[in-house]
């Protein structure tokens, strides 16, 4: 169960020291009058169509938030994070990394929590995540740290422990550092919006769970594993409690589903210049990545099987 709503904080609130943690420790801009959300018995069936629906469900607001999505931040692919075929070219190098935090220094955009804004209100905004939990968690959110910097780091909680990934004094020390620690499911499915809703439900129920024991706080922050979104998906997560959900569409603009914010990113790679970084935390060449993103989800919803059947070969 989530313990009672407690938001979490910024970096004033948690001073990032080591030594203090106990133990050693994927835009669509729409103008539709907004619609109210019918609950679902079945996962719909993959085609096309159901991103008409998922614009049918989102309602858009002026906001505009630039948001990356990094993964693992280590100059060897073995110490941090999955390992297989798929995870690969989003392992940045440490030496990438830090010009790719250059990049957005030289721009007039400083990173912030979305803890920290109204999704609701005109403006902008920059945001910065890493999927997985990887141990190189920690370094980034180092570097974020040196910087002045915050971030939000989104945990495969039953990867917690397990090599190459962060053990719970880890976990609480990127929270201590005044960093957003949420849910990136329990077991990451690939192909999220193939599961079932109660299996939805399960993954985001024990995830948040299980980060909220750990933290002693409520899990209120999600991303989406795989970054295969469908109405259903973004349902289930509204339905988990939680407030705000990432996923890779890169769209500037946050969508609002029930009471939940689905905010968009941009899916950093090893072949991400720097840049490019500067260009996209500018609010520039956004159209260009959803364009490409599009054609992408174009082919995977043409031909399901093959989709499946790639996945499955990146993936072992």
């Amino acid at each position: 169960m989530l313990h009672p709503r407690r938001p979490q904080g910024g970096p004033d609130d948690h001073p990032g020291a080591r030594g203090r943690v106990s133990g050693g420790a994927r835009q669509l801009r729409i103008r539709i009058p907004a619609v109210r959300a019918r609950p679902r018995r079945a996962v719909p069936a993959p085609g096309i169509g159901h991103h008409l629906a998922l614009v049918a469900l989102m309602v858009s607001v002026p906001e505009r938030i630039a948001a990356f999505a990094y993964h693992d931040v280590t100059d060897d692919a073995r110490d941090s994070g999955f390992h297989d075929a798929g995870a690969l070219p989003f392992k940045l190098s440490r030496a990438a990394f830090a010009r790719h935090l250059d990049a957005i220094a030289e721009t007039a955009a400083r990173p912030q929590l979305v803890t920290a804004i109204d999704c609701a209100t005109p403006g902008r905004a920059l945001l910065l995540t890493f999927d997985d939990g990887g141990m190189s968690a920690l370094h980034a959110g180092d570097e974020l740290c040196r910087r002045g910097w915050r971030g939000h780091f989104f945990i495969v909680t039953a990867r917690i422990g397990t090599r190459a990934f962060l053990d719970a004094a880890g976990i609480r020390y990127l929270r201590a550092c005044g960093h957003v620690v949420g849910s990136h499911s329990h077991s990451h499915p690939h192909i999220f919006r193939e599961q079932t809703a109660d299996q939805m439900a399960t993954e985001w129920r024990t995830s948040g769970g299980r980060l909220a024991d750990l933290l002693g706080e409520p899990c209120t922050t999600a991303a989406v594993p795989g970054g295969d979104i469908s109405p259903l998906v973004l349902e289930s997560a509204a339905a988990a409690g939680f407030h705000h959900v990432f996923t890779c569409e890169p769209t500037l603009a946050p969508q609002r589903v029930g009471g939940c914010w689905v905010l968009g990113r941009f899916s950093v790679k090893v072949t991400t210049s720097a840049s490019r970084i500067r260009e996209l935390a500018g609010l520039r060449g956004w159209e260009r990545a959803l364009l490409v993103r599009r054609l992408k989800n174009f082919a995977r919803m043409a031909l399901p099987g093959p989709y499946r059947h790639y996945v499955r070969w990146r993936t072992t």
